[in-house]
């Protein structure tokens, strides 16, 4: 059974940083991309960002690029989002999410980030 925790979410004002985590459990990722995603209230669920667990090539949504890191922690089963010079419209609940072909998609419990002053 893949597990998926987020943690490190909370209040920031603009221009502030957070530094989320998701723990993965369940099974070896060699050879996925785990990712993050957002959703605020109203709104679509949106893609934020993603690593190769393997080559850890990562890819951007054009919103957070520059501002955002994704990094994996292979010792942990980790992935790490730093979040930079963050803005109100980052607001929103964010994911992590590993597709695993043959097992599904697996989602965690997400986590809330609120920018505001």
């Amino acid at each position: 059974q893949v597990q998926l925790v987020e943690s490190g979410g909370g209040l920031v004002q603009p221009g502030g940083s957070l530094r989320l985590a998701c723990a993965a459990s369940g099974r070896p990722f060699n050879g996925y991309k785990i990712a993050w995603f957002r959703q605020a209230p109203g709104k679509e669920r949106e893609f934020v960002s993603n690593i190769a667990w393997n080559s850890q090539i990562t890819y951007y949504a054009d919103s957070v690029k520059g501002r955002f890191t994704i990094s994996r922690d292979s010792a942990k089963n980790t992935v790490h989002l730093q979040m930079n010079s963050l803005k109100p419209e980052d607001t929103a609940g964010y994911y992590c999410n590993v597709p695993i072909p043959g097992w599904g998609s697996y989602w965690g419990q997400g986590t809330q980030v609120t920018v505001s002053s």
